[in-house]
């Protein structure tokens, strides 16, 4: 069995959500890598009583280390420090020189604010210099240093502090004393691969995983966890090398079950997918419902601005016409939210741009848009491949999709992507 870790990330702040946790995740990927295993993540408010009540529980769960983050600021909520200090059955000492190194910090910040009463700041972050007894001491990156607590009546401690920019440096650090380094000595190698599917719903992959643990050998020495994530489901499962023919098996009985819907096996995105079928074409979006975010999904990988020629946000029907030469006689005969209208749109879009690629999507994402046979999340989408200057093949598809509106634009956009990924795939291979 490998180290067992727990993290307790503190904050108010967190805990209500007006700051996301960014800490817990990262070092969560750091103890992955590391061989770790992360048995629990916490979150607490500012309580010293709600802090120790976490410490406590992860000592009684046997961790062999446990990781704070969080409260160690010169002001009266900051007390990580002394809340640790007591669990460990430390006493709280001053430490001359790093009371020295935090006022050289402070003085070195204080000097771009001209008025402040430099004393009454060095005086608060005195607070800062209170370390547990006999505490390793992790250099500040800000002006809060962390400490790290061994040979206590409780597992080893690593105090970090909150701000991800200082956090992340001082855990390398922390990493590297001969603390943390024994209480991690337990340690093993973790695999961790990602599979993701299109198309599948959960209720189908959960009896899969039921018949795989049933046939599957070793089974139970997986770790998988599953989530549904803009339509896709992500399949995540954590082994140790001895146990690969057993992920392997898995793997085998997910293709046999659903080759058509698996579109990763190494975790790859859709939109990573794309962005190499692009390469050597150029594409155009068009949009009326998803409010430009199928082009901006295009254009967040690198080098996007070689392959993405253009997009058009069109909601009225006069705006499809101008921008995109949707004949308005077509709309009037069919709707807006119809697939010949798309198909006029991605057409429209390769035309105005240039593109040999393009993809259209007009939808109802509601609320009080929908009809008796067109509900709200209807949406249509029209894949176009230039053949030529004046031929275009185009794919049509139309899906009703669950949701509020911003379920509907999301989704709309992955439905889309996995529309462009399909065709793009067939078009390579018709061609070789």
């Amino acid at each position: 069995m490998s180290a067992r870790v727990g993290i307790v990330v503190t904050g108010t702040e967190v805990l209500t959500g007006r700051v996301q946790d960014r800490n817990g995740p990262w070092l969560a990927d750091r103890l992955l890598e590391l061989g770790v295993d992360l048995r629990h993540t916490l979150l607490c408010g500012d309580r010293p009583a709600d802090i120790e009540a976490q410490l406590r529980f992860l000592a009684d769960q046997d961790v062999d280390l446990i990781i704070t983050s969080g409260g160690l600021g010169p002001t009266a909520d900051d007390m990580t420090v002394e809340v640790v200090a007591r669990f460990c059955e430390r006493e709280l000492v001053l430490d001359g020189a790093l009371e020295v190194r935090i006022g050289e910090i402070v003085t070195g910040l204080m000097s771009k604010f001209p008025g402040v009463d430099l004393t009454a700041v060095r005086e608060a972050n005195r607070k800062q210099a209170l370390v547990p007894a006999g505490a390793v001491i992790l250099d500040p990156v800000g002006t809060a240093p962390g400490v790290v607590i061994a040979d206590a009546p409780t597992p080893t401690v690593v105090v970090l502090p909150g701000p991800p920019r200082e956090l992340q440096p001082m855990w390398r650090a922390a990493v590297a004393t001969e603390a943390v380094q024994s209480a991690i000595s337990g340690r093993t190698q973790f695999r961790q691969q990602m599979i993701r599917l299109f198309g599948l719903p959960e209720s189908a992959l959960a009896d899969t995983l039921r018949h795989a643990e049933l046939s599957v050998e070793g089974f139970e020495r997986l770790e998988i966890t599953t989530c549904l994530r803009r339509g896709e489901l992500e399949i995540v499962t954590r082994y140790e090398p001895q146990d690969a023919g057993a992920y392997s098996h898995l793997l085998t009985v997910l293709r046999d079950r659903h080759a058509d819907t698996i579109f990763s096996e190494d975790g790859a995105l859709v939109d990573d997918q794309i962005a190499g079928l692009l390469d050597g074409r150029t594409i155009a979006t068009a949009e009326s419902c998803t409010a430009g975010l199928l082009a901006a999904r295009l254009t967040e990988r690198p080098g996007s601005s070689s392959y993405v020629a253009g997009g058009v946000v069109s909601y009225s029907n006069a705006a499809k016409t101008a921008l995109l030469g949707v004949d308005s006689a077509l709309i009037e005969l069919h709707g807006a939210v119809s697939e010949p209208v798309a198909d006029a749109m991605a057409r429209g879009a390769l035309q105005r741009f240039g593109a040999d690629t393009a993809v259209a999507i007009t939808g109802i994402a509601g609320p009080g848009g929908g009809t008796a046979t067109k509900p709200v999340g209807t949406v249509c989408f029209s894949v176009a491949l230039a053949d030529g200057p004046a031929q275009a093949r185009t794919l049509t598809r139309t899906t009703t999709l669950p949701g509020n509106r911003t379920d509907v634009r999301e989704r709309s956009t992955t439905v889309a992507m996995h529309l462009l990924r399909r065709t793009l795939i067939g078009d390579l291979a018709s061609r070789q």
